[in-house]
């Protein structure tokens, strides 16, 4: 018999923005395969006795393989345990989902998607931003900072990105940021742009820093912080400013 996975998103680390129905999942589930971002307080509220199996990826860190991890959630199920397979943010944002869904269809395997509270608005939100703007940042774009080798992706849309009416959202960005950086404003991108950086949105160890555009991409080149970090730039970064 087959058990049943549910895909929760945990929201950007804070548990007390999990949605009601995340924390119903975790009370029933009898296995819990977390991310790193997703793993200390929010963990609590699953069951005891369930299996807590840490499966996050980070950069620069050994991590799992993808296809491990699908393994062990169809392995898992197949058990007929109720699986929560906890992400950081929401999953359907840069976070694997698409490849772990593919392998619960091949197995047969039920499952359903629990939305999460994404970063990017976590981030907005505790730096007392907007993400929109009415006239002047119509649009919003989430961007991932890194290819699947670490390096900053070649099939950039560098006129996406150069949008003075855009806000853009990087993930995963920082150690790229400063090529990025360089690349943007070769084409045509001010430096004195607004910009955000969010470091461990709504955990104790949060840091937002507001700067110019060039000025972050000074500072990222010698950067050392390990915490999880998003960055905004655009006409809205500047919302709310000291």
């Amino acid at each position: 018999m087959s058990g049943f996975v549910s895909f929760v998103g945990s929201g950007p680390g804070d548990p007390e923005l999990l949605t009601l129905k995340a924390v119903d999942r975790l009370k029933r589930a009898e296995a819990v395969l977390f991310d790193d971002l997703s793993s200390g307080p929010i963990l609590t509220h699953a069951a005891k006795g369930a299996d807590l199996v840490g499966v996050g990826k980070r950069a620069g860190r050994p991590s799992p393989r993808q296809d491990h991890v699908s393994r062990l959630l169809v392995d898992y199920a197949r058990t007929g345990a109720r699986v929560v397979r906890l992400k950081s943010g929401d999953g359907g944002m840069f976070g694997r989902l698409e490849e772990e869904l593919t392998a619960l269809r091949a197995a047969g395997i039920d499952y359903e998607i629990i939305p999460g509270i994404p970063s990017a608005c976590a981030a907005a939100a505790a730096a007392g931003i907007p993400l929109t703007r009415r006239l002047t940042a119509r649009r919003v774009q989430f961007i991932t900072g890194h290819d699947v080798t670490g390096a900053l992706p070649e099939d950039l849309n560098l006129d996406a990105l150069t949008d003075a009416e855009a806000t853009t959202v990087v993930f995963m960005g920082k150690r790229t940021f400063p090529k990025l950086a360089a690349l943007l404003i070769a084409n045509g991108l001010p430096p004195a742009t607004p910009a955000l950086l969010a470091e461990a949105v709504s955990t104790p160890e949060q840091r937002l820093l507001r700067c110019s555009f060039g000025e972050l991409a000074q500072q990222l080149e010698s950067a050392s912080s390990a915490h999880p970090a998003l960055i905004l730039y655009g006409p809205l970064a500047e919302v709310g400013s000291a």
